[in-house]
């Protein structure tokens, strides 16, 4: 008898362990399947994405500005728009008052898949000319992107060397919105740019002019001869 309600005891005890067991491996299973289902999903939904991607036509506008100037650099922008971006609102940056363009450049910086910056100083413009020069910078502002566009827009005639399909066309920040929006942001940094410059060089006058031959600027260059940021290949700063 005693051996009987031992053995009892220990068949009660291993259909408890049992059935413990069994409890364990069904929660592990089941949570394993429902890991292995979320992994398939995600790994599936990032290959749709990055062939989304990889397919999706990304357009870069490319404007400079600083090509004229007698002091200071040349910059260029490359941007490429999300279909967010209000075009309307995009236009040439000649046109727009200093205030609209720093609104309009937050908007555009809110609104971008990429946006790269090129420039080239008064020392690369003396040695290049300003022709290949404004042609670097647009390079470097194309190759300074973090995504490459599959089509480029040039304002202008000329396009700089490079393995991606461009198009000048001129009068395009008034025509393409992504050369507005490069043409923006360029004038925006470089006015900021020879605002800095003044603080260095006050005399000069380029917060006002940011580098441009006006009466002032011609006058203050007269009287104090060119500083280390103009352009000595420029006339009349070529004649001295």
């Amino acid at each position: 008898i005693t051996m009987l309600i031992i053995y009892e005891f220990l068949e009660v005890e291993f259909t408890q362990i049992s059935n413990t067991y069994n409890a364990y491996i069904y929660f592990f299973s089941f949570h394993f399947e429902v890991l292995v289902v979320l992994f398939c999903y995600i790994y599936i939904i990032t290959i749709i994405y990055s062939e989304l991607f990889m397919t999706s036509q990304f357009l870069a506008g490319v404007d400079e500005v600083g090509r004229g100037c007698l002091a200071g650099p040349v910059v260029s922008a490359a941007v490429i728009l999300k279909k967010s971006a209000d075009i309307n609102i995009m236009q040439d940056s000649k046109k727009i008052s200093p205030s609209k363009r720093k609104i309009i450049a937050q908007h555009i910086l809110n609104h971008s898949h990429a946006i790269g910056i090129g420039l080239c100083n008064n020392h690369d413009i003396d040695r290049l000319n300003i022709h290949h020069a404004t042609l670097l910078s647009m390079r470097k502002a194309v190759l300074n992107l973090n995504v490459k566009p599959t089509m480029i827009y040039i304002d202008g005639k000329f396009k700089p060397e490079i393995d991606i399909s461009c198009q000048p066309i001129i009068d395009g920040d008034n025509k393409i919105p992504e050369i507005s929006a490069a043409s923006i942001i360029a004038k925006v940094l470089r006015d900021n740019e020879m605002s800095f410059l003044h603080y260095k060089n006050p005399v000069y006058g380029f917060i006002k002019h940011k580098g441009y031959g006006t009466k002032e600027h011609l006058q203050a260059i007269d009287l104090f001869g060119p500083s280390i940021f103009h352009r000595l290949s420029f006339s009349p700063l070529n004649e001295n």
